[in-house]
């Protein structure tokens, strides 16, 4: 059995309260928040024809951070949207951002009981301090257009060359004061994960 070539330098949860967008305050503020994780790039610097069992190492750590970040925001309950990110150092390649796909968007299901949509995400190559903006859909339906959102995310030293930043986003409900019609929440039939 080959050990896990997993190496975390640090981790983040951060969370929004998010009470008006200029107009009326909410008897609720929206959550939104984010778990981020700095991991070594066990590819950075070379061409890895095989880079799918870092995918498998991922696992644990999107669950680990998909717990977290439920947590933070009040429970699996009280989740209604999610997306996902990486940022790769400039010693690695977009297709390394790529293995945190299946870690992070299926931890999230799980950790939230299933849920029906594809997880949006974004994936870029950047240095120390870079921002990436992390999409954001309803949990069962992606065509809920309130809950289309995202959560700008960055972390002031990483990712370093041979470093990823990974991250999942987490959202209680739609934006504040969405009122650009469409499918709504209540709508939902939730057959097929887009209505």
């Amino acid at each position: 059995m080959q050990m896990s070539m997993l190496k975390i330098r640090k981790t983040m949860v951060v969370v929004e309260e998010i009470h008006h967008e200029g107009g009326p305050v909410a008897d609720t503020p929206l959550l939104r928040g984010a778990a981020l994780a700095v991991v070594k790039n066990p590819y950075a610097g070379r061409y890895e024809p095989d880079i799918q069992p870092f995918m498998d190492d991922l696992r644990p750590l999107g669950l680990q951070l998909a717990e977290r970040l439920a947590e933070a925001l009040g429970g699996a309950e009280a989740i209604e949207g999610y997306g996902k990110a990486s940022v790769v150092g400039e010693g690695g390649e977009l297709e390394h951002g790529a293995l945190w796909h299946a870690p992070g968007g299926y931890a999230m299901r799980e950790v939230l009981g299933g849920a029906k949509a594809i997880v949006p995400s974004s994936k870029k190559l950047g240095g120390p301090g870079v921002r990436i903006d992390v999409p954001i859909t309803h949990i069962d339906a992606s065509y809920v257009r309130s809950h289309f959102d995202s959560m700008e995310l960055g972390l002031n030293d990483a990712p370093r060359a041979d470093e990823m930043l990974v991250a999942l986003v987490m959202t209680t409900g739609p934006r504040i004061h969405a009122r650009a019609g469409g499918l709504a929440a209540s709508e939902i039939k939730g057959e097929d994960g887009l209505r």
